[in-house]
């Protein structure tokens, strides 16, 4: 395996993925990428149902955790999201309700209380590197509705970027999905 496929490299939301334009003045909004091989599905929706279903053991540890703290606050819990996704998995990836699908992207998210957010799982072919190659975005977009989803945000940021990058490279580990 080349180290340039585990590689996950931040960058700026990609102008043409439709979750630039959901929030107008988003409270956070990030991206990251990484190569796909030449290989790998140009499928995103296999591609993000591969990534979230092979996510890092201390991922889920760090769900039970945020389930404790935030089930007093009355907010959705992401053992509330499975059993929600195990009846309708056609309209969930994970514990992410579909929004968007198109031939390029599917856009996941949940809204709640505290907040709105949208994931996005994106792949495209680049002309601007050198060896043209294909990439996968993850990018993020959240709109805050009050004190607690900012300060929420404020805390889970950190954990947030851990937790895509390490998706993404352990999914890039393991070997993506080949295109059939």
């Amino acid at each position: 395996m080349q180290n340039q496929s585990v590689s996950v490299t931040s960058v700026a939301l990609p102008a043409s993925s439709r979750v630039t334009r959901i929030y107008a003045h988003p409270n956070l909004a990030d991206a990251y990428t990484i190569r796909l091989p030449d290989n790998a599905t140009t499928d995103p929706e296999l591609l993000a149902r591969f990534m979230f279903s092979h996510q890092p053991a201390w991922v889920g540890k760090l769900l039970r955790i945020r389930d404790a703290l935030v089930a007093g606050f009355g907010l959705k819990t992401a053992k509330g999201l499975e059993e929600s996704a195990r009846t309708e998995r056609d309209k969930h990836v994970s514990i992410f309700r579909i929004y968007e699908r198109t031939v390029d992207e599917i856009v996941l998210g949940e809204d709640d209380k505290h907040l709105d957010f949208r994931v996005s799982v994106f792949q495209e072919t680049r002309g601007d590197v050198a060896d043209g190659g294909r990439y996968l975005t993850v990018s993020t977009v959240v709109q805050c509705h009050n004190l607690l989803g900012r300060t929420y945000i404020l805390l889970i940021r950190p954990f947030h970027e851990m937790v895509v990058r390490s998706s993404m490279r352990s999914a890039a580990r393991i070997g993506w999905p080949n295109g059939s």
